[in-house]
């Protein structure tokens, strides 16, 4: 496989950085502070209302921050799942691509700040993000939200709990879901797929960055992998909702949305699958940084729309 290169705007965000060491080298508490000192975009998407509340699930709440581009009061509504490989992230530094996301497809974003691993061992990730998605579907009325135009969504790891919701939705007879968007998803567990080998050494995420954050997730796990953890592991990916995949091209985990994508459409699921070249792993977190971004989140947010404005019954 020959090493795709950077877009230049996107060459010129990464070189922005400066040296960065591997993960591992830098430890988890060094580049949680970095991600939530990080300064936020000086313009973002205005929203009607911004608000915080609270899902009630049996560990305790799940935090949830509700961004509303429009006052309409029977809104589609999109579950956001932040990424941050299950151990880092929050719904403050990834409100950008919330709020970017809320204004593209016009509808309510509900981010949901679930618990991080270590501290929080799996399958801490997941129940939190299914109880979230089944607490907004149970209160849509009170959250002005249409109960039959429910996505759910995610970037990274944050796509594999999006991922890893539908499965739950299908096998649990849980509320209708008429879409999926997972960006450049973290969905699976090999390491040997084609564009790790080949990206091993890619900017923003390196194969000894993900074995990293697999090991600080995985500390102290509950139950083995499943599908709920891997849903690359599923065995059946039919009945699922609609899928919107988006992949970036230098991106050393692109194989990993693009097989589930094909998985899903072989399975009957109407799916979508757009690979962003000169792109990198996390490019939609400040997609307002270059060109292919912004026209990624146009796309995605046409996408989002003509799902909500014909969302599918069955």
């Amino acid at each position: 496989m020959t090493v795709p290169q950077l877009d230049p705007d996107a060459a010129e965000r990464i070189a922005s950085f400066g040296a960065m060491p591997p993960m591992r080298e830098r430890g988890l508490d060094a580049i949680r502070d970095a991600i939530e000192s990080a300064p936020l975009p000086e313009t973002m998407p205005e929203m009607v209302a911004v608000d915080d509340c609270a899902a009630p699930a049996p560990a305790g709440p799940v935090p949830l921050r509700i961004y509303r581009p429009t006052a309409d009061a029977n809104a589609p509504v999109l579950v956001y799942f932040h990424g941050g490989g299950m151990v880092m992230g929050s719904n403050h530094s990834f409100e950008p691509l919330a709020r970017t996301l809320a204004a593209g497809c016009n509808s309510v974003v509900v981010s949901v700040d679930y618990r991080l691993a270590p501290e929080s061992p799996p399958p801490a990730q997941f129940e939190d993000a299914y109880c979230a998605t089944t607490w907004v579907a149970d209160n849509a009325e009170r959250l002005g939200v249409d109960v039959t135009r429910i996505a759910v969504a995610g970037d990274s790891a944050g796509g594999s709990l999006a991922a890893a919701v539908t499965l739950a939705v299908r096998d649990r007879g849980g509320p209708m879901l008429c879409c999926q968007l997972l960006m450049y998803p973290g969905l699976d567990r090999d390491l040997s797929a084609p564009s790790i080998t080949a990206l091993a050494d890619a900017p923003m995420l390196t194969l000894d960055d993900i074995e990293y954050m697999h090991d600080l997730a995985d500390a102290g796990a509950a139950t083995a992998h499943d599908q709920y953890r891997v849903p690359a592991y599923a065995a059946d990916l039919a009945g699922l909702p609609p899928a919107i995949v988006v992949t970036a091209e230098c991106d050393p985990i692109r194989d990993w949305g693009e097989r589930y994508a094909a998985r899903l459409r072989d399975a009957g699921v109407q799916t979508t699958v757009t690979r962003y070249p000169g792109m990198y792993h996390g490019f939609l977190m400040r997609s307002d940084a270059t060109a292919r971004g912004r026209l990624a989140i146009a796309e995605i947010g046409g996408l989002l729309r003509a799902k909500f404005a014909h969302p599918l019954p069955f």
